[in-house]
């Protein structure tokens, strides 16, 4: 038997909404949460909800990555662990590595999970031990001019098109897709300077690529003790360059096949070692063969949709874990009840390569609610979209007991929003909401690019928005222009 830690504070190596999240999860144990940041965040929800918050730096983005910063915050604050939502430094070996050198606890897999898993071409490697197809890849693609001529042999036997990949990428980044020579020949030098700047790692591989795939992918737990549990699978096939759009639990697909996809991720979590909360990602073509694809090794963006078809509170099960807890649920607990849906509302213009509106303010924000309706966000009338920053305002995750009942929320709950200031994703995914190949359920990895149309959309002031804009002039003005 473990030993059970008592932990009294926990430290969020994170921002935003994530941190606001964790940090009511925190709260919810029993436990003091502390915030960390940046001075461009000295006005940040994050930093309120907490028990405590600890400055780190003037920033912006740099005292985040800092990892020393952040285990003297939390050494400074008198934590016990560190907790480091998704991003930043959540899937950096050296987070961890710190946190056991200092006597810290990492709210996470251990140190060589991370690190082994961090590492696509591992990862995959371990899938083949453990008898599970992935799709046909390269080794690392050596240095110099053998670069080149490895990389166009491996096109040439598998055939184009083929995904450019970093091998330390993660969260849709560092991949690119390739059609030809010439463009394998454009893409290596630049997908590998991306590498550099977006991970510190330069190292790239190849994989075949598949044609409209769908993405699914399994939410895991596992405690010190050897059990392991899914909690159902989640369709992310609406994708932006690889960057995922809509997300949806349970994963869309025929009840057997989805079993199997989840019976296969646990098979792998247990193979690789893994403890904690993860996610194992899969690839499915038009013949229903799935493909490992990778596992991240933290919480992810989307986990809220598994939450509200499972009940089960993910971030409390990763602190239990951690601190030696055996897992309160078996597999048979697991129950996945109706559909959820979860959309990313940032500060965004869709028509303009989804540019962000940096600089804007909120100067109107009304939320929907009712039933089934969840909002994780940061945002608040009088909020600065900060350019040093992502630019999510809040997530959108709607429940529904049939998926009827689902996207009919989700439509309403967005038209129920009203956000005055900057341009915002809204308008795009209520054209997505009311496309027929959405409403039917089925959609892959290349829906986006089948339906231009979606950006074919008129703004629409409200007329909240109308009295909003016209309440602030009057304010600000001291009359009213419209008066007689």
């Amino acid at each position: 038997m473990s030993e059970i830690k008592k932990f009294e504070k926990i430290l969020i190596a994170n921002r935003g909404e994530i941190a606001i999240r964790i940090c009511r999860a925190v709260i919810e144990e029993g436990i003091k949460a502390v915030a960390i940041y940046e001075t461009p965040d000295n006005e940040s929800r994050h930093i309120y909800i907490a028990n405590e918050a600890v400055w780190i730096g003037p920033g912006p983005r740099k005292d985040y990555l800092d990892i020393d910063r952040v285990i003297w915050a939390a050494k400074k604050s008198g934590c016990q662990a560190v907790h480091p939502g998704y991003g930043f430094l959540a899937e950096n070996p050296d987070l961890p590595r710190a946190c056991e050198q200092e006597g810290l606890i990492f709210i996470g897999p251990p140190v060589q999970v991370v690190q082994d898993l961090g590492d696509k071409t591992i990862a995959r490697r371990l899938a083949q031990e453990a008898g599970i197809k992935v799709i046909p890849g390269s080794s690392i693609l050596p240095e110099g001019e053998d670069k080149v001529s490895s990389a166009l042999s491996f096109s040439k036997q598998y055939g184009y098109p083929v995904m450019l990949k970093a091998v330390a990428g993660g969260g849709g980044r560092g991949i690119r897709r390739v059609n030809n020579d010439a463009e394998l020949l454009e893409q290596l030098p630049l997908a590998e300077k991306e590498a550099i700047s977006s991970f510190g790692d330069g190292r790239l591989y190849l994989e075949k690529g598949l044609i409209r795939p769908r993405h699914v992918e399994v939410q895991i737990l596992a405690d010190n003790y050897g059990n392991v549990v899914h909690l159902g699978a989640r369709n992310c096939s609406i994708q932006r360059r690889h960057q995922k759009l809509v997300e949806i639990a349970p994963g869309m697909l025929q009840p057997d096949l989805e079993n199997e996809i989840c019976q296969t991720a646990v098979k792998f979590a247990r193979y690789a070692g893994y403890r904690n909360a993860g996610t194992v990602e899969f690839l499915l073509d038009h013949d229903d063969q799935f493909y490992f694809l990778e596992i991240n090794t933290r919480l992810q963006v989307e986990h809220t949709v598994t939450e509200v078809i499972t009940g089960i509170d993910i971030v409390r099960r990763q602190i239990r874990i951690t601190r030696g807890l055996p897992l309160d649920i078996s597999q048979k607990d697991v129950l996945c009840r109706g559909f959820a849906i979860e959309v990313r509302i940032n500060a965004e213009d869709p028509k303009q390569n989804f540019a962000p509106e940096s600089d804007k303010v909120v100067s109107v924000y009304q939320s929907p609610g009712g039933p089934g309706i969840r909002l994780d966000g940061m945002v608040y009338q009088g909020y600065k979209i900060s350019s040093s920053y992502d630019s999510l305002l809040v997530k959108l995750t709607v429940y529904g007991f049939t998926w009827a009942d689902a996207t009919s929320r989700l439509e309403r709950a967005l038209r129920n929003f009203v956000i005055v200031g900057p341009k915002t994703t809204i308008p795009f995914y209520i054209k997505i909401v009311q496309e027929r190949e959405f409403l039917s359920g089925q959609f892959d990895t290349e829906y986006i690019d089948r339906h231009p149309e979606l950006f074919d959309y008129r703004s629409i002031e409200r007329e909240e928005a109308k009295i909003a804009k016209l309440l602030g002039h009057i304010n600000h003005k001291k009359y009213n222009p419209f008066a007689l």
